[in-house]
């Protein structure tokens, strides 16, 4: 048996701080401290060659338990449906009226910070309803 290994998301995308910036709004997540020597990551990044800067971005689960999550960017748009997408689990737990009322004052709060909600899938036999939404950059990700 395998051991257990840490896993990082990666994100292609135009503008990785700004969707960084939008996903660490999200999930409580917190962009971690500049390089050595750099007050900051602006300073880091002037610091690059001119077709480096603003290139990546990457913020982490200030807990260290969730995910670190990485944006890079690249030259293409996004053009069909994600084949992997997060799940922000905002109603855990909660049933019926409560639950619904989390994931509407959640979605609100999303669309709020560039997120735009697409549509609500029903609950079924083998899952709970949920709002799909898409974030500052038109990726998918499921609010349940």
């Amino acid at each position: 048996m395998g051991t257990v290994k840490q896993v990082q998301i990666t994100f292609d995308c135009a503008e990785p701080e700004r969707v960084a910036r939008f996903w660490c709004e999200v999930l409580g997540y917190v962009v971690p401290p500049a390089p050595e020597g750099f007050a900051s990551w602006a300073d880091y990044d002037r610091s690059l060659p001119p077709e480096q800067r603003g290139a990546s971005f990457a913020c982490g689960d200030p807990n260290g338990v969730g995910p670190r999550l990485y944006f890079q960017r690249v030259p293409e748009g996004k053009v069909v449906k994600n084949r992997v997408h997060l799940d922000v689990r905002a109603g855990t737990g909660l049933v019926g009226a409560e639950r619904a009322a989390t994931l509407e004052a959640e979605g609100a709060r999303l669309v709020a910070l560039g997120a735009t909600r697409l549509h609500l899938l029903e609950a079924d036999e083998e899952n709970e309803s949920c709002l799909v939404m898409q974030d500052v950059e038109g990726n998918e990700f499921c609010l349940d």
